[in-house]
C-alpha cells in the first residue's frame, strides 16, 4: 500500500465517517479512481460501494475530466466508501466552486456525525437492558 501523494494533484481533502478517514487527491485527466494503490472495482467489490464513491462525481459531471487517487483507513467497507464521498465532494467543491450548491442540496458535503454508542455498564449493549419487572 502506497501512502506517498500523487505528482500533480490538483486539489486535497479529507473526508469522514464513522471511523473511516479518507485523504482524497484529485486532478486534471481521465476518469481513473484508486483507492489504496487499487482500482476502484478491486477495491470494492459491490457495486453499490462504487456507485457511493462515483456520486459526487455524477452530480457534478465531472465523471471524464478529473483523476482520484485516495488513501482511506479505519472502519468498513461502508464506511469507507462513504469517508471517500465526503472527501471527494469537498475536493471538487474546493476545485470548481460553482458545482458546491449542487453537492450541498445532494447532502454530500454535510459530515455525517453518527457513531456507534459506547456500551454502558449494566447493560447488555449499548441501550440494550434486562426485562423490567413491576411486580
Amino acid at each position: 500500500m502506497s501512502t506517498a501523494q500523487p505528482q500533480n494533484f490538483v486539489q486535497y481533502s479529507t473526508g469522514r465517517r464513522k471511523t473511516s478517514v479518507a485523504r482524497v487527491f484529485i486532478r486534471t485527466g481521465g476518469s481513473r479512481i484508486q483507492v489504496n494503490g487499487r482500482t476502484l472495482n478491486d477495491y470494492f467489490g459491490r457495486e453499490t460501494r462504487r456507485m457511493l464513491v462515483r456520486q459526487p462525481l455524477v452530480i457534478s459531471k465531472l465523471e471524464n475530466s478529473v483523476d482520484v487517487w485516495v488513501t482511506v483507513r479505519g472502519g468498513g467497507n461502508s464506511g469507507q466508501a462513504e469517508a471517500i464521498r465526503h472527501g471527494l465532494a469537498r475536493a471538487l467543491a474546493k476545485h470548481k466552486p460553482e458545482v458546491a450548491r449542487d453537492l450541498r442540496t445532494a447532502g454530500l458535503l454535510t459530515r455525517d456525525a453518527r457513531k456507534v454508542e459506547r456500551k454502558k455498564i449494566g447493560l447488555h449493549k449499548a441501550r440494550k437492558a434486562l426485562q423490567y419487572s413491576k411486580r
